[in-house]
């Protein structure tokens, strides 16, 4: 029987990776010093120790050995390969580095297999298929590498993403009170630790995204830095003025207002993040669910200070304007809009009259009919600020409400 040329050339190869697998110390001397010879401009092992790379480079000849001798079967999925990806992603390896070692090795086997074919004197057109073999095992072993060592990118990107987002959280958290922290997680974040900051939040549209979008690009474009966080209902912003003015930022977000954003007024430094995050909260809280704005608690004071005691405005909405909410609904709106329209004109019935298209006398008379009703006369600096801040707060329930 004609013996398979396949069989013989498979018997030629375990036979010659045999033969050399006890000089695999001498060609890993030869590996190590073609490394930093061949084209030394594309090595970047700087952050391995060079015991660890012989070891690596030691691991890895033997393993093409093992598997062209078939004392080991290979090459895809090899746990050789993959633990020298994993391991040299973990210290900053480029894979391109990493690749072209794999190269180099493959060459360094394929010549001391011909060297050894030579000795031995297999036949020649063996050898050829011991050629194919060995380039065979050298793509599956680079493969192998290539997917651990993307795999473990993807999971230290994961690590890194997680520690910022907790960094962030503690910032938010006021956790930066804490020098230490602070100067730590400015470095991490690439942010001043002094100078002033706005916090930033933006709350979630009615299709599942967010109120603000394209903002990185557009601070960036200023020279603005600034952290993003997205959290579960909100999506919360860092911004570093430093030498810039509040205005040039906000100028620029306004208009990419999709939903309800809020900006806290400049705090100093990292140390007041979370003040400035709780007063954003607030801020956003003044803002109507459906609007698409963005306010700063400059311009919601009033509303602001409502919010944050819902209990007490709801008592003062009672006591102020309850005997008009009472009424039939278009009783009650045409009176409140009178109010509020005489309030807004500095408690000009002429003017009120013009901006609700009525005469002068029918908003005396309404203001009268609301005087009679509430009980206390609407004029007077204390009238007028709890008279205004009624409206507000039934603005403010209105609008959450919807």
């Amino acid at each position: 029987m004609v013996a398979d040329p396949a069989d013989s050339a498979a018997e030629v190869t375990h036979a010659l990776a045999r033969a050399r697998l006890a000089d695999v110390p001498a060609l890993t001397e030869r590996l190590m010093a073609a490394i930093f010879t061949d084209n030394p401009e594309w090595t970047d092992y700087s952050p391995v120790p060079k015991e660890d790379l012989w070891e690596g480079c030691r691991q890895y000849l033997e393993r093409i050995l093992q598997i062209l001798s078939g004392e080991v079967p290979g090459p895809d999925g090899d746990d050789v390969a993959a633990a020298i990806g994993r391991r040299r992603a973990e210290q900053g390896v480029p894979l391109e580095v990493m690749l072209r070692t794999f190269r180099l090795g493959g060459r360094i086997a394929w010549e001391a297999l011909v060297d050894q074919a030579h000795q031995d004197g297999a036949d020649p057109d063996s050898v050829l298929g011991v050629a194919t073999s060995i380039w065979t095992v050298i793509d599956g072993l680079s493969s192998t590498l290539s997917t651990s060592y993307r795999n473990t990118e993807l999971e230290r990107l994961r690590r890194d993403d997680q520690r910022r987002h907790a960094m962030v959280e503690d910032l938010l958290a006021g956790r930066a009170r804490d020098i230490a922290f602070a100067q730590r997680t400015a470095k991490e974040l690439d942010l001043p630790t002094g100078g002033r900051y706005l916090v930033i939040v933006a709350d979630l549209t009615s299709d599942g995204g967010f109120a603000l979008r394209g903002h990185q690009d557009a601070l960036s474009a200023l020279h603005f830095r600034s952290v993003w966080q997205v959290r579960a209902d909100s999506l919360v912003g860092l911004v570093a003025l430093e030498q810039r003015s509040k205005d040039l930022a906000l100028d620029a977000l306004r208009p990419l207002a999709r939903g309800r954003v809020a900006v806290s007024p400049p705090v100093r430094g990292l140390a007041e993040v979370g003040l400035a995050h709780q007063l954003a909260l607030t801020t956003l809280g003044t803002s109507s669910y459906g609007a698409a704005e963005l306010v700063t608690l400059e311009e919601r004071y009033p509303e602001a200070l409502l919010v944050q005691s819902p209990d007490l405005a709801q008592r003062m909405l009672e006591s102020q304007l309850g005997p008009i909410l009472e009424l039939p609904v278009k009783e009650r709106d045409m009176l409140l809009d009178t109010l509020a329209a005489w309030l807004e004109e500095n408690c000009s019935t002429a003017n009120a009259a013009v901006r609700l298209h009525c005469h002068r006398n029918t908003v005396l008379n309404r203001l009268h009919r609301i005087t009679s009703l509430i009980g206390q006369p609407l004029y007077g600096r204390s009238a007028y600020v709890s008279l205004s801040l009624a409206l507000s707060a039934l603005r403010l329930r209105d609008g959450l409400r919807d």
